[in-house]
């Protein structure tokens, strides 16, 4: 897998048959926060995909575009999308220097896409990206065995325990629904 990226914390889930991806709203820039509430995730192909990203944001917009791209030219089947993304992201030069990783889910299948040309479906459909994924991944398996929180609840009480934890995340938490 990939050192986590120093730049913040994207969590989503299929879960009772609702969708939520969230993230924190933290860009730092070395040591320094830059700014507390940016939107790091967003609704595409008429509001049936979610996506989230981690890392640069200059990098991050180019991949939605080339996302949102491949999503229409496959008529928004997210898994052909996704590896035709990672296929051409590996490949191409200029966007081989792309640093970021991208969440992106619908009501069926959740997926983390990177540069390297992976594209990971987990088996519990909880995906989580950036520096503060793994502690809101363990929260968010756990609220899911041990409670009745919606899929909304659990992504944010999963965000809330990452902002406790790491110092690339804050509790600015910016929430997508299907």
């Amino acid at each position: 897998m990939h050192a986590p990226m120093h730049a913040t914390t994207v969590i989503g889930l299929i879960h009772k048959g609702k969708v939520a991806l969230g993230s924190d709203g933290q860009v730092s820039m070395g040591n320094t926060v830059m700014k507390h509430k940016a939107a790091k995730v967003r609704r595409m192909y008429n509001d049936r995909v979610l996506a989230g990203f981690a890392g640069g944001s200059a990098d991050a917009f180019a991949l939605f575009e080339r996302f949102e791209a491949k999503l229409e030219q496959y008529r928004g089947n997210l898994p052909r999308a996704a590896v035709e993304l990672a296929r051409e992201w590996r490949t191409d030069k200029y966007f081989q220097r792309l640093e970021a990783l991208l969440c992106v889910m619908n009501s069926e299948t959740a997926l983390i896409i990177s540069g390297t040309g992976d594209v990971i479906e987990p088996d519990d459909n909880i995906i989580a990206i950036g520096s503060g994924g793994s502690y809101a991944l363990a929260a968010a398996r756990m609220l899911v065995k041990h409670t009745e929180l919606s899929p909304r609840e659990i992504v944010e009480e999963a965000l809330r325990t990452a902002s406790e934890i790491c110092i690339y995340t804050n509790d600015s938490i910016t929430i997508e629904e299907l």
